[in-house]
């Protein structure tokens, strides 16, 4: 086979999808639903009890594993597979931004009333930025197969980041470093203390900006930076775009609830970023090999099945050595000393 013959068969093969644009439109219309409810029950400003978070979460658990099955039952194993794969990749990805997401909030001295709205705008930012990604990443690959050697290469260069912060205690987050809150700052007056959900209030003759705007405004900041993570790590898994819509879609819309629930507990991850990084580098080696089977037809290319094992294998671990970890230092701390 020619390496143009090579191209196109590969081009052609990774932008097919099982969507039409009716199951598009429905799906979407779905997410916007499941967002507008999202922002009724947020309306009025409440504490999150653990009943209700765990409800919610355990909702947006069975949503996504309940369309595994249709996806399954119509398109066959292989692509229940994929997109099973894909949403686990992403929801783990969805766990790590949770890290950030609290230690924004908790830089800010969110009050808690108000923290679930802008966790909810953080998420509608989330899906338009990852929309637009998803959108141009189908594009791309469609005209070019060297899409998936850069894609590959973010992947790598992302993981090295993720390992480099876990080897050094985890993210770290400077809110007033953060470029987008100096620049905001520079530019308009913020007030000392918050003003319910309200994003700007009149003082001294002008519009001032509410702690609540520079929130938003840092998530949504790095919202961003997870969308050039997250996208390439599902077209890794599958190719087709309406399954990395949906896998990206259904891991942010329960992270609202489930920020609530381990809220208390991710500390406890404390490996979870090895994990994260050993993912993100086989996904990353998984793109550039699949770039170089359709350059040269003798590299094998890795299937999906042992995507999955290898990413449930890393989480398992990662989970596993955390929790005796965990033991081991409650077991130090609770020896008396000689």
């Amino acid at each position: 086979m020619s390496l143009s013959a090579a191209t196109a068969a590969s081009s052609s093969a990774t932008t097919s999808t099982i969507a039409d644009l009716s199951l598009w439109g429905i799906s979407i219309g779905a997410v916007l639903a499941l967002l507008l409810l999202d922002f009724l029950i947020t309306r009025r400003p409440h504490e999150v009890s653990m009943r209700e978070a765990v409800g919610w979460s355990v909702f947006y658990v069975a949503l996504p594993l309940a369309f595994g099955v249709w996806v399954w039952a119509e398109h066959g194993r292989t692509i229940g597979l994929e997109y099973y794969t894909g949403y686990l990749v992403e929801k783990s990805l969805s766990v790590d931004n949770l890290f950030i997401f609290i230690l924004i909030l908790s830089a800010f001295a969110v009050p808690r009333v108000l923290q679930q709205r802008v966790l909810l705008i953080g998420i509608a930012g989330a899906l338009v930025m990852r929309g637009i990604f998803i959108a141009l990443g189908a594009a791309l690959i469609a005209q070019f197969s060297w899409t998936f050697l850069v894609f590959g290469a973010i992947l790598l260069v992302t993981a090295w980041g993720v390992l480099r912060d876990a080897r050094h205690g985890g993210h770290q987050v400077d809110v007033e470093q953060l470029r987008i809150v100096r620049v905001v700052r520079r530019l308009y007056p913020v007030t000392e203390t918050y003003h319910g959900t309200r994003l700007s209030v009149p003082q001294a003759g002008r519009r001032a900006l509410t702690p609540l705007a520079l929130v938003v405004l840092a998530i949504l900041g790095t919202d961003l930076v997870f969308a050039i993570d997250s996208v390439p790590a599902v077209y890794g898994i599958t190719g087709d775009p309406y399954l990395v819509f949906v896998t990206n879609a259904f891991a942010l819309l329960g992270l609202r609830a489930l920020y609530f629930v381990l809220e208390g507990m991710l500390g406890r991850l404390r490996h979870l970023g090895y994990g994260l990084a050993v993912i993100l580098a086989f996904i990353g080696v998984k793109l550039t090999l699949h770039w170089a089977h359709g350059v040269w037809e003798g590299v094998p290319t890795v299937p999906t099945v042992a995507s999955l094992v290898v990413i449930v294998g890393a989480l398992a671990v990662t989970t596993a050595t955390s929790l005796r970890a965990n033991r081991r230092e409650r077991e130090l701390v609770g020896t008396p000393s000689a």
